[in-house]
This record gives C-alpha cells, structure tokens and sequence, in this order.
C-alpha cells in the first residue's frame, strides 16, 4: 500500500518541530511497518504550465508544430504528435534538460533536449501526456489544464503539490486494522501517536445525508427516500449491510480530459485512470478504505426484465458462470457472494463487477453501490480465483459496516449526478461493545504510571468515547474499530500510541514462573528421540482435505478455519502422523534409503468437546514413523522397539492389546497389524497406538512397504511418569581414526562399516583427509567416527585394519 505524505498531512496537523524523517520513524514504530520511501521532492523540477498559443499541421505527418507560452516574453516552439493538442488549450511542458517524471527512478533516467524533427523542425523539450508524467498509463493524448486553476509560466509541483514523499507500507499487520486502509483512518492513528486532536470528516457522522428529509437509522435498521429499490439479503453473515442510489449522470458523462488532484492521488497510490465516475469511486476507497461500485442502471433493469430493480445478495451456485469485468470467465463455488438482478449475477461481491452492467460513454444512470461482505467468504473468493483487486483488499480485512451510507452519500456529492432513489439496508447491524477499565489495570500491566487524563485524552484523540464513572473508564469503540472487544483491546491501544519505546524497563517484581513441565518433558524427549537415532521435523498444524482423507480420517471431526491463509491449509489436524507421512514421501524421493522422524506438537478433534472457558480441548501428543527402501521384516516390531525404549526410559509399565478404538490417530494404521498401548496398572488408560499402516494410505501417500509408526499423549507420559528419563545410549564418544593402506577410500570406509556392523556398534564415519607421501604406494586416510555406543575393543579393531 502507497501512503502520500502530502494527502496525509491533509487531514492531521502534524507539529511544526516533527520533521518527515521523525514522523516516518514514529509511523513504523507505533503503527506500521515502513518499507520504503519514494522521493518525489524534485521529480517534476523543471516541467511548467504552458499555454498552446499556435499549432498548426505538419504536411503529411501525424505531427503538429506549436508555439507555447511559458509565461515569458517570447513563444517557444515545440513538436507535438498528441491528437489532442490545439491552440488555446494549456498544457504541460518539460523543460529541455528536465527528466522525464515516468523515468526518474530508472538506473538511467531520460533527460529530455532540444532536437529537429523531420530535418528542420526545431523542438524545445516535449508537451506530456499522463503516462511521461507517471499519472498512468493513458498515452492517448497529452495533458490538459484546467485554466481556472492555473496561467502559464506556473511549475506543474506548485499547482498539483507534487513535492511529496510517498511511503510503501507493509499492510500485513494492519489485517485487523481495515480503517487503516484509507488515508483518514490513517491520519487519525498519525494525530494519536503525535498527541493532536484529529478533526474528523464532516460526511462521516452526518446525520441527513441525503436531502429532503432522508431518515437514517430506523429500528428497522432500513432508510429509504420514496425508494422503489427493493433489496434482499439472504444471509446477514454474507453481507452486514448494503447501502445504493440511483443516479442521473448523463450531463457528466462526458470525457474529464482535465488533469486533476482526483487523478494524481490515485496515480500515488498506484492506481490508474479510468473514468471520471470509477475514479471517484476508487478516490473515495482510498480516502474512506470503503470500496464502491458503480452498474450501468439501464442495464441493470434489462438484465433483470424488470422497470423496478431488484437486488439480491446471495452465495453463488455451484457451477454458476459470471464474466467479470476483466473479460474474465468464473466458474464460481458455494463460498462466493454475488449480487444479482432479480437473479441475474451483475457482480462477484466485494471482488468485481460483471461485464453485463459496465458503465461506459452512452451510459446515462448509475446504480452506486457501498456495502459489506464477509471478510472470510471473500478471502476464499480470493485465493479460489486469483482475484487480488484494491477492494477485496480491503473487504478481505472486514471493512466496518458502519461507514457505507455516508460514503455513499459522499460519493453521491462529489459525482454531482442527480439523486433518483436510494436505500440503506443494515440487517447485520450489532451493539457497541464498551470496556470498562481502571487507570490502574491499564498503568499494572504496561508497568506505566500515566495518569488518567492523558489516557482519556489519548483514546479520544483517535475516535474513542470516554466517560468516567467513579474510578472506571467505559470506553465506547467507534464503528471503524471492530478489532476492539476486551481490556487487553485497550491497553494495547494506550501502549502503542504512547509508545511502547518511551516505557521504562523494569524488572519483574513478581516471583519467577514455574516451570513448564510439558516444556521440559518435550525438551527430554527431543534429546531422548536424537539418541534414537530419529530427526525431528515441524509441520503446518493446519492441513488440507485432501491431506485427512488420504489418511483415512473424517474430514468431519476437524475443525474449519473460517479466513485459512490457502485452500491447503483450511483444517485443523486430528493427529501428528498423517503429516510424517506427508513427509516421508518426499524423503524417499530423494532417496534416503532409511530414516526415521518424529514431531510433538498439539492436536483438535470435534469430538474431544470445549474445556470451560469455551475453547475446543487440546491435546500434546508425540508422532512417529520409521521407513526403510529395503527391508524385509516386520516393521511393527521397529516402532514398537522405540515406544518401549522411550516408556522404559520414563519408568512407564505398558501392555500391547489388538486395536478396536476408532479414534483419529488410529485411522492411519492397519488394525490387524496394530496394538493399542495401555497403562500396564489400569488399562482404561490409552497412552497411543503403535502400528503398520493401511495399505491404501501408504498407495494414498505413495510410500515404501516397510512402514511403521506410533502416536502416543504426551500428557498421559506426563502424568503416569514416575521418574526424570534416562538417556538412552552411553555419552556420545568422538575419535579419530587414520588407516594406512593401499585401498581406495571407499574400499577403507567399507571394511570399517563392516566392524562396526560385525560388533553391534552405532557409529558416524564423518569424511577426513587422504594425505599420500612423496613415492609412496599407501595412503593416510584419517576419519572422525561419533560413537553412540563406544567400547574400547572396537578401537582395537579398527586399528588393525
């Protein structure tokens, strides 16, 4: 995202004694990350207002030679190829030895000179077009003036304000923040964090927005001006709120070929031109961070084969077609919203409008749209078809509900198109969530002493309302703050604006915190795993559908997440093994001809229920498995080699019985080939199974034969330990080993492995140096052996070699 510091400084007053470089630090310390700052300070130095006093046709050329007037005593004349240059218009000139603005940043930026065209026609410089002076991409003709807002001999920088810096913002962690996403909420965080009061917009909390009477609010949550509108919302959860009117603009229709300061703020902010209505709509998403939409409204009608509209939002079909306005097809899914006429999809909510009510040069009404969508039904519309516009942007971070109708109502004013009708429909509208919170809860927490009227005075400062009873502050959220529901909500809030830097560190004055037992048991058991000779891995706690049924397991029993960061990552799992397995098959790709692996980490299940803070239960378990390519035994006696070892190691007695549960972590396994593994003391306690997998989930995950595995609760091993684990093998031993000999150093390496195989011995050659001496036939090949199990003897042996 593009920040203009000019525009923003439009709407806060920033303090004489903050330089730019102070704010900027202030903005990445307190608000958001800044990633860069594009300096446009001398971008448009040397480039004037001029008027077109001549112009005239160069014979047989597309070419026209004109005589301009840059305010001073004589006329300079300039070569021109625009269609739409002609005597009397003012323009923009760049001054030979000027750079051309669209290149400024490039490794070799165009200066632009004088030269002849055509062997005898002399040019000074160049009229610009739109996309020179980088305002976009328009190179249809050059720019034109609006003489009532400059003369010639005027800089371009001075009448446009175009010595700005323009800050690239990093807009992930403003997620929660979608007021953010509009210069005014913006600003209003910049006044918070300076300590100036910010004066909010005066057509965001008007009451009568529209003229004549216009009722807002009504407990029916349903406004209306003599409106024929008839809107239905199906579900309030896909849409908290549509706001539309209908307007008259067939007067202004008409080509805006003026440059103007609309024009120029969406070119900062990376966005082009299109039309003057469109431009309006997306100059008000970026001043509000509410996107809008404008239907040909004659086209609406015809569409839906009705003189009255119907609008209905509803969840799309499945296998329902749209043509976007990109000229895109769309096949959509039960999670896209759209807006339709009398049925008929006119739009993919909240991502693009439909190519069926485009609004173009014969348009002569429009339907204006401002409304809600739900954030988690659009983020799917987004990753399901690639659809990354500036709204859904926005509609993605859950754009408040309580801005529409007056935005609306602005945009109404600055089209200046005549109102027909309009309707504000709120079904989704909700109560204002107020904290109550003490000085001292906020001052005990941040280890602050600010004083209460600095805290009030800080939360109002950027749209809070306060009000004081005894010594409880009820804090009243505004509508834009939809992030803001508990104490903890507040605090933060007086943190990060006061600035978390200007708290002074102090030590804890409370005793230290137990230990984490869990903590610690998996610190052992990551040692206690190693020295079996296993690797730990870390996987995404979140998988696919895809992922839980190719491990046999009831994509039912997982939890959804409702705004997943991708289609692969939309489930909770149930169990640890199904992702090893993941992983496996990519080991073996490889290929590693045998390994082992392990992870620890939490689990959900549906089934396990809520715990009493209402939260699904959580469960730390431990999953393993161990692969060979070429191995014929049983590969259940393997894990099952392991689970002892690590039982016996925390004095844990246990019983193998043949698997009857059903639970999630024994989907994967074979039940002929699997026990579960039961407390040996009370066998109603299930620890975990312990197992070979079924053999569609090894075909499902394309794995090796030689396969098994073991899942057990963590918090089980926790709680029936009865003493601090044992490690499993003697202290890892390191030597140095050199061989003099006449073999090759694979032929050495072999006959050790040999030695080490023939005496039991666990044992890691690691490579070292082969020093031959001048006319000499044998070889020095020194090796660094780690010994898991290191005996004396074996020295002895391998020094014989």
């Amino acid at each position: 995202m593009k920040i203009s510091l000019n525009w923003l400084k439009k709407y806060v007053e920033v303090p004489a004694e903050v330089s730019d470089e102070d704010l900027i630090r202030l903005i990445g310390a307190r608000l958001v990350e800044v990633e860069g700052v594009i300096d446009e300070t001398h971008k448009y130095d040397n480039i004037y207002i001029v008027r077109v006093e001549k112009a005239e046709k160069i014979p047989d050329t597309h070419l026209t030679l004109c005589q301009i007037n840059d305010g001073g005593s004589e006329l300079i004349q300039v070569v021109c190829g625009a269609p739409n240059v002609r005597e009397g218009m003012l323009a923009v000139w760049i001054k030979p030895g000027a750079i051309v603005p669209v290149s400024v940043h490039e490794d070799a930026p165009f200066v632009i000179g004088k030269r002849k065209m055509l062997g005898k026609y002399e040019s000074n410089g160049m009229l610009a077009g739109a996309d020179e002076l980088d305002f976009g991409g328009d190179h249809s003709g050059i720019v034109e003036i609006n003489p009532e807002i400059a003369r010639p001999g005027e800089l371009l920088a001075d009448v446009f304000n175009l010595r700005d810096l323009i800050l690239e913002i990093e807009n992930k962690s403003l997620t929660h923040r979608p007021d953010t996403f509009g210069i005014i909420g913006f600003a209003r965080e910049v006044a918070g964090i300076l300590g100036v009061k910010f004066a909010e917009p005066e057509f965001l909390f008007k009451e009568e927005v529209f003229p004549e009477g216009f009722l807002v609010g009504t407990s029916e949550g349903i406004s209306s001006i003599n409106s024929n509108l008839k809107i239905e919302i199906t579900d309030a959860s896909v849409c908290q709120r549509y706001s539309c009117a209908v307007l008259k603009v067939n007067e202004i229709m008409a080509e805006d070929r003026y440059l103007s300061e609309i024009k120029i703020l969406l070119a900062k902010s990376g966005m082009q031109t299109v039309s003057r209505i469109v431009d309006i709509t997306n100059y008000l998403m970026l001043l509000t961070g509410q996107p809008l939409h404008a239907f040909d409204y004659d086209k609406f009608l015809a569409i839906g084969k009705s003189e009255t509209p119907k609008i209905l939002i509803r969840v799309a079909k499945e296998g329902e077609k749209i043509e976007l306005l990109d000229g895109e097809q769309i096949v959509c899914n039960s999670s896209d919203i759209l807006v339709t006429s009398s049925d008929v999809p006119v739009a993919m909510a909240g991502a693009m409008g439909a190519k069926n009510t485009e609004i173009d040069e014969n348009t002569k009404n429009i339907l204006l749209e401002s409304a809600t969508f739900s954030l988690y039904n659009l983020r799917k519309t987004q990753m399901a078809h690639g659809i990354f516009s500036e709204a859904i942007t926005r509609f993605t971070k859950g754009v408040p509900a309580g801005g529409t109708f007056n935005v609306l109502a602005e945009a109404v004013r600055e089209i200046n198109g005549k109102p027909l009708e309009a309707r504000d429909v709120f079904p989704g509208i909700k109560d204002v969530n107020v904290v109550k919170i003490t000085t001292d809860e906020i001052n005990g927490l941040l280890g602050t002493d600010y004083g209460e009227d600095l805290i009030m005075s800080t939360l109002i400062n950027v749209g809070f309302e306060v009000k004081k009873h005894e010594n409880v502050l009820e804090i009243m959220a505004p509508f834009w703050r939809t992030d803001i529901h508990i104490q903890e909500d507040i605090i933060e809030e007086v943190g990060r604006l006061l600035g978390y830097d200007n708290i002074k560190p102090t030590l804890p004055l409370h005793a230290t915190a137990d230990q984490n037992e869990m903590f610690e048991l998996k610190h052992e058991l990551r040692n206690k795993m190693s020295c079996f000779g296993a690797n730990e891995v870390l996987t995404y706690s979140f998988v696919s559908a895809n992922l839980l049924k190719k491990a046999d397991q009831d994509v039912k029993n997982s939890y959804k997440i409702v705004n997943s960061i991708s289609p692969e990552l939309q489930y909770v799992r149930q169990s640890i093994v199904p992702s090893l397995l993941d992983k496996v098959y990519l080991n073996e790709k490889l290929p590693v001809e045998k390994f082992a692996i392990f992870e620890m980490n939490k689990i959900y299940q549906k089934n396990l229920g809520f715990s009493s803070e209402n939260v699904p239960i959580e469960k730390n378990q431990l999953g393993f498995v161990v692969a060979e390519r070429k191995n014929h035994e049983t590969a259940y006696y393997k894990a099952k080699k392991y689970v002892d070892a690590l039982l016996n190691g925390y004095g844990i007695e246990a019983i193998y019985v043949p698997l009857k549960i059903n639970e999630a972590m024994a989907q994967p396994f074979e039940p002929k080939r699997t026990a579960e593994i039961r407390l040996k003391n009370n066998s109603e306690i299930l620890i975990g199974v312990v197992g070979e997998f079924k053999k569609s989930v090894q075909n499902n995950f394309k794995l090796a034969d030689y396969l098994a595995g073991f899942e057990i609760d963590l918090d089980l091993i926790l709680t029936y330990r009865t003493h601090e684990h044992k490690i499993c093998f003697n202290e890892i031993e390191e030597r140095d080993l050199t061989v003099i000999t006449e073999d090759s150093y694979a032929e050495t390496t072999a006959k050790i492995e040999k030695i080490l195989m023939e005496n039991e011995a666990k044992a890691i050659i690691a490579p070292g140096t082969i020093y031959r001496p001048e006319n000499a036939k044998e070889k020095h090949i020194t090796l660094h052996l780690r010994f898991l199990n290191f005996d004396e003897s074996i020295m002895s042996k391998l020094e014989n070699l």
